[in-house]
């Protein structure tokens, strides 16, 4: 490779780096569709915890990819909403919707093995 060449692979493995992790695609999908509060992406990850849905949500937001508003209020309101940046992931999102709907019934189901049983059923 010549120099200043770029390497897309190098790349595209730093773009899946922004995303890999055991739980930043769900966190991400569910912002995709609206702002939330912290208990609600709590209660709509079953199994994560709040130490990882927490450690998640700080990498996304050091990366640029999520925004954290915390509101005067007591007790304290905090929402997160995707950036203008991660709404690039748009269209991504999109063709994985696309996608899904179109081979999603192929894939076989497996058993929900990730994180901790979430309290109370």
């Amino acid at each position: 490779m010549a120099d200043g060449e770029i390497n897309m692979h190098e790349e595209m493995r730093r773009a899946f780096a922004l995303l890999s992790g055991k739980w930043k695609l769900e966190i991400m999908w569910l912002l995709h569709q609206r702002i939330h509060r912290f208990g609600e992406l709590r209660k709509a990850i079953p199994g994560i915890t709040q130490h990882m849905l927490t450690a998640q949500l700080r990498e996304l937001e050091a990366d640029g990819l999520v925004s954290r508003t915390v509101f005067a209020e007591v007790p304290p309101r905090v929402e997160y909403a995707i950036t203008q940046k991660a709404r690039g992931l748009g269209p991504t999102m999109e063709a994985l919707t696309a996608w899904w709907n179109e081979y999603g019934k192929s894939v076989p189901a497996k058993p929900s093995a990730r994180g901790r049983k979430a309290k109370g059923g």
